[in-house]
């Protein structure tokens, strides 16, 4: 039986991840991104899909952030009918997450139509929401240590991968006659001492190892992130001005809460209202409630409540109310989505923002190349945002402490534990030329077969099992 992987997406990118596994006649598609980020790169969104969606049997969800679910509506609308596994907080943060896309996707075409900034005379949506219900009725769950067939030769366990609510390290199972070879997809590993989640599982074995790159050439400590904050809090405080936080809905934004709560009930910053400007944000929150196997947050849902509510907290529920908040002058903390300034209610404040010198926008997560968040990273003067170039005079912090992605450290940590060498290793999710450096140093520290996949590059896995 012929093994193989074709890489159509998140090769030499951190974006787009999909990796199509063909076992035999069956073939699976492990996580379904979209691609974000370079301008060259979005455009894939749009191409026609490299193999046929209704010749793929099922598809293996790592975790539930965009980039590894948020191509399923168009898969589903281009003919794939089969089965889509996740773990049960990825399928109610997918429920949520595929909608708010699909609505920020109708919004910015018809933005664009309305205000004539697209090349196309009448701009569409990617997907519809009507697109992303059809998602819905596809998906299985799957708990974390539960082994399940998903084909009469190919078996998958999931295991906590510490990154996001329900995300997922993935174990497929290959069996043929007496033999069972074993691929390990890492997805994306989080921080061994996450404020809420576990750390990563470790896994003893692999035939074949896709590992992340995120941060494979980076160390991102996170010694103390409430100094990091309060330092931040409270300069934009003297300045008399407003602290804009463009942050992932999930996982990012409660734990900025967390923070933040801890900080005022110690009295290291002074009560400050603190405005949760994304829908999504506030029905995710609650999934920490209903899902409390899958955090190790040990203490009652009111309990919790309460550790992530500030004495001044303000969930922003509509857009009136949304823009004005521009008309606040200072003493404020804005903490809005999408945590990459691709799109969302973010882009509003920033238009607004980042022209007030007294202002400061803090960035709290990884950003991909191309992205209005690496810009600000990169320092740039201006930042396109509705077609127009605004000028860059906020005071912009970068908070790698925040960070939800495992650094250069935590992730060589992670590969010594495997007890045994595997076959063929793949660095994925990774930038070049940083992914290529990545991929060198296993191959020095450990003696790994390492392979640097391109786009579209396809590999034979095993000789026949």
């Amino acid at each position: 039986m012929n093994v193989s992987v074709k890489f159509l997406g998140a090769a030499r990118s951190v974006t787009g991840s999909r990796y199509l596994v063909t076992v035999g006649n069956f073939r699976m598609l492990f996580d379904c991104g979209l691609f974000q980020g370079l301008k060259e790169l979005r455009l894939r969104n749009w191409d026609e899909f490299p193999v046929d969606p209704s010749t793929i049997d099922a598809v293996v969800i790592s975790h539930a952030h965009i980039d590894h679910s948020g191509y399923l509506p168009r898969l589903v609308k281009e003919g794939f009918a089969g089965k889509i596994y996740c773990t049960p907080p990825t399928a109610e943060l997918m429920k949520i997450m595929l909608l708010d896309s699909a609505k920020l996707q109708e919004e910015e075409a018809a933005f664009a139509r309305r205000k004539g900034y697209s090349r196309h005379a009448d701009p569409q949506p990617l997907y519809t929401s009507a697109d992303a219900d059809q998602v819905f009725p596809l998906i299985h769950t799957v708990a974390y240590e539960e082994r399940v067939p998903i084909h009469a030769s190919v078996s998958i366990c999931y295991h906590d991968a510490g990154h996001l609510l329900g995300s997922a390290i993935t174990e497929v199972f290959i069996k043929a006659d007496s033999q069972t070879k074993k691929i390990v997809f890492s997805g994306d590993l989080g921080r061994q001492n996450d404020a809420l989640l576990h750390p990563p599982k470790r896994i003893r074995d692999a035939d074949v190892l896709f590992i992340e790159s995120t941060y494979g050439t980076k160390d991102n400590p996170a010694l103390d992130p409430l100094a990091d904050l309060e330092r931040i809090v409270k300069a934009t405080r003297q300045r008399n001005g407003v602290l804009l936080i463009p942050a992932f809905a999930v996982g990012r934004t409660q734990v900025l809460l967390y923070y933040l709560h801890l900080l005022m009930e110690a009295d290291r910053i002074p009560d400050i209202p603190v405005y949760i400007d994304s829908p999504m944000a506030i029905s995710t929150t609650y999934l920490y409630y209903r899902f409390p196997e899958y955090h190790k947050v040990d203490f009652s849902n009111s309990l919790f409540a309460r550790q992530l509510e500030t004495n001044m907290l303000v969930f922003v529920k509509n857009e009136l109310h949304s823009k004005s908040l521009n008309e606040i002058k200072s003493n404020a903390i804005i903490i809005s989505s999408s945590g990459m300034m691709s799109g969302g209610r973010i882009l509003h404040h920033m238009y607004h923002r980042l022209r007030n010198e007294q202002d400061t926008l803090l960035v709290s997560g990884y950003q991909a190349e191309g992205t209005r968040g690496r810009d600000l990273v990169d320092k740039k003067l201006t930042i396109r945002i509705f077609g127009e170039e605004v000028p860059v005079k906020c005071h912009v912090e970068n908070m790698t402490s925040l960070s939800g992605h495992a650094d250069r450290g935590e992730l060589f940590e992670w590969m010594k534990a495997f007890e045994t060498k595997p076959k063929l290793v793949f660095t994925v999710h990774g930038e070049a030329p940083g992914v290529d450096q990545y991929a060198q140093a296993i191959r020095d520290r450990f003696g790994w077969n390492v392979a640097v996949p391109e786009y579209l590059e396809s590999f034979s896995l095993f000789d026949g099992i």
